[in-house]
């Protein structure tokens, strides 16, 4: 995994302060594969501009929610599953996604209902009632969504 790079410049130190992190999570990424610094004559980690690069790339998949075990795949020039990991971060993103609209659009008609308790809200009730009685899913979401958020019920 280790690149070619010209003499490495930084320390294990200066390359966390350089992206806001601990050395114990660049140590991580080294132990689990994502990072192979070149070692000085003492042994002590030195990281070259490839390695910054790296862990930007890193950093970037993180922010774009991917575990390390996804990153990992993606930045194995060699990994066949590349793809499949790609589609499947994709589907979990929509399923989130369309968790995260559910949620809104039930904080929204919260916010909007003249109720101040949510279970004496009338139109949130009458959603209780189905998923009670079975008529509903919780997984379909929160029924009059496309309501505006002026006060309701």
């Amino acid at each position: 995994m280790k690149s070619s790079r010209t003499a490495p410049v930084w320390s294990i130190g200066e390359l966390a302060d350089r992206f806001g992190l601990a050395t114990h999570v660049l140590r991580h990424w080294e132990d689990v594969g994502l990072l192979a610094p070149e070692r000085d004559a003492a042994g002590r980690r030195r990281y070259g501009k490839d390695d910054l690069v790296r862990v930007a790339t890193i950093l970037s998949s993180k922010v774009a929610g991917m575990s390390l075990e996804q990153i990992q795949v993606l930045l194995d020039a060699d990994a066949p599953q590349r793809h499949a990991v790609l589609d499947a971060h994709v589907a979990d993103l929509d399923r989130r996604m369309a968790e995260m609209q559910r949620s809104r659009e039930m904080t929204l008609h919260a916010l909007s209902c003249r109720a101040h308790d949510i279970a004496a809200c009338p139109g949130f009730r009458r959603h209780v009632d189905g998923l009670v009685e079975g008529s509903e899913s919780w997984v379909q979401g929160f029924p009059g969504s496309a309501r505006p958020a002026t006060v309701v019920d």
